[in-house]
């Protein structure tokens, strides 16, 4: 029962479709290009209860023992009435998780309406996310960003700084003592929405009143008008953001 409404809950495993074994193949691609659990005893999810962060979830305790390390998994989900989550019931993520048999990590989020912004919610929920992960022990934590967010990422910081750089696959924060993994970065948005609609957990859940009008918002319709004349320009900017940074970190 959730807010008075009754509902089952989803929870998606293998075997799976033809979409999702495709996903999970592009997973596992991404864990071993990028060697994101090498040496890795737990991993953290960043759970906003969102198609993302539980299409991570699902795939990671489907592929975590085969084929790689059988990791424990702990899924952390920052609460509050503006956070990424909002829409979304605790008990919810809670159920599935312990359907999962992964442990709920819950943080709160203080952001309100009158100081709302994007940039200061994103410090704090980062912030949450990174000392809940170290509370449990682990020092991985896996982020829900997919190829559509990287080739966002990639727009604006060449638009607005003049930097070519996206959203690296595995990204080592080393003033906080974590290491990010991206394991969806091959994944294109939709097949992750298709996906979700296949199996039951597709949910509206965003109430921000900032993210409707954000830059990023704003920059993903322009790259859909770009499509018009380059069909495959999504792709190509966010494999183009890809091949730089493997370079780039090679360098260093």
């Amino acid at each position: 029962m959730y807010g008075n409404i009754c509902m089952e809950i989803p929870i998606a495993r293998p075997p799976w479709s033809k979409l999702g074994k495709r996903l999970e193949s592009a997973i596992r691609k991404a864990l071993f290009d990028f060697q994101m659990v090498e040496d890795a005893s737990k991993v953290a999810v960043a759970l906003s209860g969102g198609k993302d962060s539980l299409t991570l979830l699902f795939m990671l305790k489907a592929i975590l023992g085969r084929g790689f390390p059988e990791l424990e998994i702990h899924a952390i989900h920052v609460h509050g009435e503006y956070s990424c989550g909002a829409g979304v019931s605790i008990d919810f993520l809670r159920d599935i998780c312990s359907a999962l048999d992964v442990n709920f990590v819950l943080r709160e989020s203080t952001q309100k309406l009158e100081s709302l912004e994007c940039y200061r919610c994103s410090r704090e929920r980062r912030a949450l996310l990174f000392e809940a992960t170290k509370s449990v022990g682990a020092t991985t934590i896996a982020f829900g960003h997919h190829r559509d967010d990287n080739a966002q990422t990639i727009l604006m910081n060449l638009l607005h700084k003049a930097e070519f750089c996206g959203n690296l696959p595995k990204l080592p924060m080393h003033d906080f003592g974590v290491t990010i993994i991206r394991p969806l970065t091959y994944i294109a948005e939709e097949d992750i929405r298709r996906f979700s609609e296949q199996q039951g957990f597709s949910r509206v859940m965003c109430r921000c009143p900032v993210g409707q009008n954000s830059m990023r918002k704003k920059v993903d319709d322009l790259i859909g008008e770009i499509e018009l004349l380059y069909p495959n320009a999504r792709d190509n900017i966010a494999k183009a953001g890809l091949v730089y940074g493997s370079d780039k970190a090679k360098r260093k």
